[in-house]
């Protein structure tokens, strides 16, 4: 399955708090949290976020499911088989100075996400994350990752699949990719960075919107294919 979204960006904005301040031991661990703009905070890691195979996020596991009762294996069904950092790298490249910035550090969040297939019935889904803080006096911290996940499918329509790959699964990744983020934030010696909730069945709605509208309405329902 050849199929891909265009990247879309959002920007966060510095809540109070000091997001960006140098960390201190005594400090709260909710003191670097970020807000977005209409967006409410996103709550801390259950042991049911956890759990990838919960019903509700993932339909079945392929290797739990029941054939048909001719042996023909028919039934739909989609699997989380693994999930693992793929690419990490962190920058700090005015430390120590940085920790001693005056103005107030914007911050600049990027997703974009990919699938690709690896075989008949398994796609890797990257969510790549790019975290980048500056201030007037310079950069403070960038982040980049690429956290992925091994989707397994089987006899799923074109279209539900596209979905699946390109809103849920990215869905089921942020909250570890989330962490991930916030305890490199951290390590760099900044209060770590807690991202706010996207919405990736609203943005991939959106932008397979916008992809319709550029096609001048035809092959609407079709979701877009190749790279953008």
């Amino acid at each position: 399955m050849n199929v891909a979204l265009r990247r879309f960006s959002y920007r966060l904005k510095r809540s109070r708090g000091g997001a960006n301040s140098r960390r201190k031991p005594s400090a709260d661990a909710g003191a670097g949290r970020i807000s977005a703009e209409k967006s409410r905070h996103f709550p801390p890691i259950t042991e049911s976020e956890s759990n990838m195979a919960d019903e509700g996020n993932i339909l079945t596991d392929l290797d739990g499911n029941q054939g048909a009762a001719n042996g023909a294996d028919n039934q739909p069904a989609i699997g989380l088989i693994s999930q693992y950092i793929k690419d990490l790298s962190v920058e700090n490249p005015n430390a120590p100075k940085s920790y001693q910035f005056k103005s107030q550090p914007q911050l600049d969040v990027q997703l974009n996400i990919n699938a690709q297939g690896i075989d008949g019935e398994v796609h890797e889904v990257t969510l790549k994350i790019t975290v980048t803080a500056k201030a007037n006096e310079g950069t403070s911290y960038i982040v980049d990752l690429d956290y992925c996940g091994l989707i397994g499918m089987r006899n799923v329509p074109d279209d539900q699949a596209h979905a699946f790959l390109y809103a849920e699964a990215p869905r089921i990744l942020f909250p570890f990719a989330r962490r991930i983020i916030a305890d490199a934030v951290r390590d760099l010696g900044f209060a770590p960075l807690l991202l706010d909730p996207v919405d990736f069945q609203g943005l991939y709605v959106q932008q397979l919107n916008q992809r319709q509208a550029e096609q001048g309405g035809m092959g609407a329902g079709t979701p877009p294919t190749g790279n953008a």
